[in-house]
């Protein structure tokens, strides 16, 4: 039973958390190759794999920051743009509007003297109407005038300068007593005897 207890007191007085020697030598052979391989080849591969891929994550938010800052420049000239643009637009509408307001008013100017000269030109027209009916009837009427005259009178007026005298005496008093409001046939019989 001595050996049983041997055993017990040899269990005892190793540590359980401590692992035996020959498992850390062991372990030391087999970790040392790997841990330089690990540190001589792969690690400065890895490192320069994440360098370059931090490289490139920079480069990449350099580039989107670039392409912000040319996009906002780019928005602001367009948004410039845009303001001189709806300026412009204004000034055109304005000068349009100027333009059409001088348009109706020449076209007005145009109007009123195409209106004027209408109605000068009916004036004129009326007028010459006028002189000839008064002309017209004044022949007619120094014709009648000489007939009622040679009725009245009893006496002939073929003679033309004693027509004329006639037809001249009765206008004349026509127009007078046309202002007056009396006849002159009776005066103009008068006038012959």
């Amino acid at each position: 039973m001595s050996s049983g207890m041997d055993e017990v007191i040899l269990a005892e007085s190793t540590n359980i958390l401590l692992p035996a020697m020959y498992d850390v030598v062991w372990s030391a052979v087999v970790l040392i190759p790997i841990a330089i391989f690990f540190f001589k080849y792969l690690m400065p591969k890895m490192t320069a794999i994440l360098d370059e891929r931090a490289e490139k994550i920079e480069g990449g938010l350099e580039k989107a920051a670039q392409a912000q800052a040319e996009a906002d420049a780019a928005r602001s000239e367009r948004d410039a743009e845009l303001v001189a643009a709806r300026q412009e637009a204004g000034r055109i509408r304005e000068e349009a509007n100027g333009e059409g307001n001088e348009i109706v008013a020449e076209a007005k100017n145009k109007a009123q003297a195409e209106a004027q000269r209408i109605v000068e030109n009916a004036h004129r027209q009326i007028e010459a109407e006028r002189q000839q009916a008064v002309t017209s009837l004044r022949a007619d009427i120094g014709s009648l005038a000489t007939d009622l005259a040679s009725r009245i009178v009893g006496e002939s007026l073929a003679d033309d300068a004693r027509q004329s005298r006639v037809i001249d005496r009765f206008l004349a008093e026509l127009d007078e007593t046309s202002a007056n409001g009396a006849t002159p046939v009776a005066s103009v019989a008068e006038t012959e005897k």
